[in-house]
């Protein structure tokens, strides 16, 4: 393929969604039941984060996912939702404004495109080309990232791939451990079920102390979701995976492209909102944009 600048953002033509998630009668109850329980945590209306938060209440996979994580013990549910609500009223995760953690996109250090086998949207971490110093912004990026992956998800998808490459990598480009156990909270506690595959390549000798350190702050199910040095053909269309990593897909960094063409996809105002493109065309007697602030595309 010819080398490219375009963001690849629906899945390979050939792609069959998975997995599906099916649910018995007595899963089904248990589902219900956590979200009355939800319902009854809800900010009122009159809290400006209201609609977000009812906007994440509704998505058709946020309850399942928590219930999913917690093997299906209602109590163990609600300890779940509950916190993670608690948190994205302090974080308020949809509504980072673009402008707050563009730096940190700068360099490519961590970019989204391209789907994997199965229809997961990808997400390639270089921790080589890091360009800041440790800060609250550094998670707040990650979890834009997070955000716009879930807004790329094909319908029925409710995970994502993360392909970590350390290739140039060096002790002091490298994420510290207290670092990573904060993404791996935000990850394993408000992103449940949300994590499908993590791969880690061109690992060098000198960093593997480093999964050592990590390690403690691995729940079981993540632990079983990575992989070291897998062959990624088996996991990605060659014509999705990045030609570094022997893929078809010759893509060339360009930050203002890659950042327009997430920014416009995915429809997020400059306050961190929604743009909704109407498809009424102004006459005449109103000109005005037709684009307006809204909840989602």
């Amino acid at each position: 393929m010819a080398k490219t600048s375009n963001v690849l953002l629906t899945p390979h033509p050939s792609t069959i969604v998975k997995p599906v998630h099916i649910y018995t009668d007595e899963q089904n109850t248990l589902i219900r039941a956590l979200r009355d329980y939800a319902e009854t945590l809800r900010l009122p209306v009159s809290d400006p984060y209201a609609e977000w938060e009812q906007r994440w209440l509704d998505r058709p996979d946020t309850v399942a996912r928590y219930m999913r994580a917690a093997k299906w013990k209602l109590e163990d549910g609600k300890r779940r939702i509950r916190s993670t609500l608690e948190w994205r009223r302090e974080f308020k995760p949809e509504l980072i404004p673009p402008d707050e953690v563009k730096v940190e996109a700068e360099t490519g250090k961590i970019i989204l495109t391209g789907f994997d086998v199965d229809g997961r949207p990808i997400i390639y971490m270089r921790p080589g080309r890091e360009n800041t110093k440790t800060s609250p912004r550094q998670l707040r990026h990650l979890v834009w990232v997070l955000e716009r992956a879930k807004d790329l998800m094909p319908p029925g998808q409710e995970s994502l791939m993360i392909l970590v490459d350390y290739k140039s990598t060096t002790l002091r480009t490298n994420p510290s451990i207290s670092v990573a156990s904060k993404v791996l909270t935000i990850l394993q506690q408000h992103y449940v079920e949300t994590l499908g595959r993590a791969l880690v390549v061109n690992l060098p000798y000198i960093l593997s102390f480093f999964y050592k350190g990590i390690a403690p702050f691995l729940d079981p199910i993540t632990r079983d979701k990575m992989r070291f040095n897998p062959d990624l053909f088996e996991l990605v269309p060659r014509a999705h995976l990045d030609a570094d990593f022997g893929g078809e897909y010759e893509y060339e960094f360009d930050f203002e492209t890659y950042w327009a063409q997430i920014v416009e996809h995915c429809s997020i105002a400059p306050d961190g909102t929604r743009v909704k493109r109407d498809s009424v065309i102004p006459t005449d007697r109103s000109l005005r944009s037709a684009e307006t602030r809204t909840g989602w595309p």
